[in-house]
């Protein structure tokens, strides 16, 4: 894959690259819950309410921004923030492709989203994981996110993170 690379940009979030990332990852997600907890995959039926229950509106602006990563070219990634409150925003769908995992897309992912969190006009970002979710734990706490106390009621929710983003 040598001479490859990533590319950053606002996507909508109703795109079908878009929605092709987020089937990806709600698959993928819920399939590792599943497993772990009930030693089955996601039912094909519930896996379709749960990706067409988040629509992604929260993730359009003037409140939220989705970011897409392309590698070579290919949509291959993506990272969203929306606006909780004037000064804070969630980091929430970052996902890249298992293929492509490894080249250093997700690190770039989150920065743009951490940019896109302060052209919003937050100071800080917050978002939660799973226990299970190990590769997301290990690359929030690597860019500098300080895990906290619960900050919302997710029922999935285990890990709580935050990052206060210096001003540019």
């Amino acid at each position: 894959m040598a001479g490859m690379t990533w590319t950053i940009a606002p996507e909508p979030y109703d795109s079908p690259a878009a929605a092709a990332l987020w089937r990806a990852y709600y698959t993928e997600v819920s399939d590792r819950w599943y497993l772990l907890h009930e030693g089955r995959r996601t039912d094909p039926a519930e896996l379709e309410r749960g990706i067409a229950a988040a629509t992604g509106t929260e993730l359009a602006p003037p409140i939220g921004q989705l970011l897409m990563g392309r590698y070579a070219g290919e949509p291959a990634g993506c990272a969203g923030v929306r606006l909780l409150a004037p000064d804070t925003a969630e980091l929430t769908r970052v996902f890249v492709y298992e293929h492509v995992r490894g080249t250093g897309g997700a690190p770039l992912l989150v920065a743009a989203a951490e940019e896109a969190a302060r052209a919003l006009g937050a100071r800080r970002l917050i978002l939660d994981t799973r226990g299970d979710l190990v590769e997301a734990r290990a690359l929030y706490a690597r860019l500098g996110y300080t895990e906290t106390g619960p900050h919302n009621d997710d029922v999935y929710a285990e890990h709580w993170f935050r990052k206060e983003l210096a001003l540019n």
